[in-house]
C-alpha cells in the first residue's frame, strides 16, 4: 500500500474484544472520515478472543469492505499483544491505533494527518475531560500518570490513551 505524503496510505489498527454493540457504528463512522481524505487505507481489526459477535461481525464487514483486514487471535491475550499483532500486519505509511469503543472520536483523523504533515512523527490525542469516569477511575488514573512520570525517562503527557498515529 503505497502513498504520497500528500496521499499517503493509512492504517487504522483497531483491538476488540466484545465490542459486537458498538463496531459497526465505529466502521461507519471512521470509514466516512477516511473516505473524505481521498486517499487509500485499510482498516486493521483484531480480534482479541471475544466471547461475543465481535468476529462474526468483524467479517461481515469485511464481505462487505474490501479495506478490511482482519487478525483473529486464538484467545484473549490482552490490549498490548492484540495491538502488536495489527501493528505487524498493517502496510500503510502512516498507522494509527484506536479502540473500537468509541471513546474516541474516529471524527479527529483528518486532525492527526494535518499534524503529521506539519512534521510530528507522533500523534497522540489528549483527553479534556474524563466526564462519566468513576472516582475511583479518576484517582487511578492520576496515580497511574504520577507513577509513570516518576520511573520515566521519556514524558509522557498526562491523559494521553492509545489514540495516536
Amino acid at each position: 500500500m503505497a502513498g504520497s505524503a500528500a496521499s499517503p496510505s493509512i492504517s487504522i489498527v483497531v483491538p476488540a474484544y466484545n465490542e459486537e454493540e458498538v463496531l459497526q457504528e465505529f466502521h461507519n463512522r471512521t470509514t466516512e472520515v477516511l473516505s473524505t481524505l481521498g486517499g487509500p487505507y485499510e482498516i486493521v481489526y483484531i480480534n482479541d478472543g471475544s466471547t461475543d459477535r465481535t468476529l462474526s461481525l468483524m467479517h461481515e464487514i469485511r464481505d462487505i469492505d474490501p479495506n478490511v483486514t482482519i487478525v483473529d487471535l486464538s484467545r484473549n491475550f490482552g490490549k498490548e499483544i492484540a495491538l502488536t499483532a495489527g501493528l505487524d500486519q498493517s502496510r500503510g505509511d502512516v498507522v494509527i491505533v484506536i479502540d473500537a469503543d468509541l471513546q474516541d472520536p474516529p471524527e479527529l483523523i483528518p486532525q492527526f494527518l494535518a499534524e503529521w504533515k506539519n512534521g510530528f512523527d507522533i500523534v497522540y490525542a489528549v483527553r479534556t475531560d474524563r466526564a462519566g469516569e468513576t472516582w475511583l477511575k479518576k484517582t487511578t488514573a492520576l496515580g497511574f500518570y504520577r507513577l509513570i512520570q516518576s520511573v520515566s525517562r521519556v514524558p509522557i503527557p498526562k491523559d494521553t490513551g492509545d489514540f495516536r498515529l
